[in-house]
């Protein structure tokens, strides 16, 4: 009896020193978790507290510190665990230099695993992102009804409102009709037909959420792997254009919907718009490397309303400069949008300047410069780029490599606090990227002739203002199509175009 007595002791102490070996190696360190605290800003900490509403529901912590702390007690804090609420604050960076994990894998990881956070406070938080002071000061304003007077103070951010409402049961993740309303009120269709789309969701799925059975599921969010791994040049598989290649180039038919809805919009909802009442309406910067078209432009995009910035004859290191201190200028914040049109002798997918035997510029890190993440005083504002190159074989010049060019970087502390919270879109929404290319030698037969395709985009911002874009760009096409009919192959010109605009863009309704 002894023996046996003893032999259950050691496996009892067995037991107990595997549950203890698994609990220490489960437990976030203090020093992992002091470097998060000590990198989140004062936004981030409020919304990693709502997110974690629901895992901590039984305690209420000083500060983020404790409440990381308290969760690894629990053994609710594991390296993908806090990566996860690390995405869903979207601080990436944190991510690489304190969990040694990248974005990709996180999204991997959250696509095949039960989640910490409830889908229903990503989309909550999803939704402040994207509201403005106004919106949110309009939303309290209209909860009085339901909520009475002084129940939460106008300089509130939207989640101090959603915990009041979730107080009062007026909201829950089964419950959302009234903020629904309330968003339809201030004309948010958007984020309203977001609900929608996860009361859907969470109607079809079974729950995704491992700490509260209760919470309704949506399988991702829009910022999420399966909103990314949707997209492809810029739209989803459902809206990208219906191409008709011809032998003078592409037609193209746009879908009208946007690039943040996986599916069209019921039909009672009115197609939104960009706003575009700012005087200027934007920065309008015009590099041309050729000479011969500046002056038409700068005449009709200074009628439109711009504030135009042009520069002759630059060179490669000259481009990226001024594209850079374009990109982080501050005022694009009081803009409702910005114009970047570009001349210059390059190859298939770059641009030289006037250096002739310079390494080029990629076409795509330009885009890349004014990017949501890169130039964040233009998130959620179209960005239009109307491209001339003309184009030089690899045996016209030396060096045909490229030269990668980094984005604008935040250089100091001061600047970064001056930048506008990001919202939740894509970051490579509201593109348009008009992009036309002829041979090289149609310039060193007529050195003097202005490029057909900006012609006529000057001639149709002129006369058709009042049209959409996606409209009159393709009449555009059409009327490059008609030259190219009667022309050789050598003065032909190739227009493409590539969008991720999500609205109906008008450049003046004057």
């Amino acid at each position: 009896m002894k023996s046996v007595a003893a032999w259950f002791s050691v496996d009892w102490i067995c037991v107990f020193l595997l549950q203890l070996l698994e609990m220490t190696l489960y437990r976030m360190s203090a020093e992992v978790i002091h470097q998060v605290e000590e990198a989140l800003d004062e936004d981030e900490k409020e919304m990693l507290f709502f997110l974690c509403r629901d895992v901590a529901a039984d305690v209420v912590p000083p500060n983020v510190r404790d409440l990381l702390d308290s969760l690894s007690e629990r053994g609710k804090l594991s390296a993908t665990e806090l990566a996860e609420l690390l995405y869903r604050v979207r601080r990436f960076d944190l991510l690489k230099r304190i969990l040694k994990m990248d974005k990709t894998a996180v999204e991997t990881h959250l696509l095949k695993n039960p989640h910490l956070v409830s889908d229903y406070r990503v989309l909550m938080t999803e939704i402040g992102e994207d509201l403005d002071k106004s919106d949110v000061s309009s939303l309290i304003f209209l909860m009085r009804d339901f909520m009475g007077r002084g129940r939460i103070a106008k300089d509130k951010s939207f989640l101090d409102l959603v915990i009041e409402l979730e107080k009062l049961n007026l909201v829950a993740p089964d419950q959302l009709d009234l903020l629904e309303k309330c968003l339809k009120s201030i004309h948010r269709l958007d984020l309203k037909t977001k609900i929608q789309k996860y009361k859907q969701s969470a109607q079809g799925e079974g729950t995704s959420y491992k700490n509260s059975p209760q919470a309704s599921a949506l399988s991702l969010s829009s910022k999420d792997p399966s909103f990314n791994l949707t997209i492809q040049n810029g739209r989803s598989k459902e809206q990208r254009f219906v191409e008709h290649k011809s032998t003078h180039g592409i037609q193209r038919e746009p879908v009208k919907t946007s690039i943040q809805e996986s599916g069209a919009l019921p039909q009672h909802i009115p197609e939104e718009r960009y706003p575009m009442q700012s005087k200027p309406l934007g920065i309008c910067l015009i590099i041309d490397c050729i000479g011969n078209d500046s002056e038409a432009l700068r005449d009709t995009f200074a009628s439109l309303g711009y504030k135009v910035q042009y520069f002759l004859y630059l060179k490669v290191k000259e481009i990226i400069h001024t594209l850079h201190h374009v990109a982080c200028m501050p005022q694009h914040q009081d803009y409702d949008s910005f114009v970047c049109i570009l001349v210059s002798r390059g190859g298939s997918q770059s641009v030289f300047g006037v250096d002739q035997t310079h390494s080029g510029i990629p076409l795509q890190q330009i885009k890349r410069m004014f990017m949501g993440d890169l130039c964040p005083f233009l998130i959620g504002k179209p960005k239009l780029f109307f491209i001339q190159n003309y184009v030089m074989s690899e045996g016209q010049r030396e060096d045909s490599s490229l030269l990668e060019v980094d984005g604008p970087a935040v250089n100091n502390v001061e600047s970064r606090a001056q930048q506008p919270k990001p919202y939740t879109v894509h970051r490579e929404a509201d593109f348009f990227w008009s992009l036309c290319m002829a041979d090289v030698s149609l310039l060193e037969r007529s050195p003097n002739s202005a490029s057909v395709y900006l012609q006529y985009l000057s001639q149709k911002l002129w006369q058709e203002r009042k049209r959409p874009l996606l409209d009159f760009h393709l009449d555009l096409n059409s009327n490059v199509y008609g030259w190219n009919s009667g022309v050789s192959a050598e003065d032909k010109y190739y227009v493409s175009l590539q969008h991720t605009l999500r609205k109906k863009l008008i450049l003046s309704c004057t």
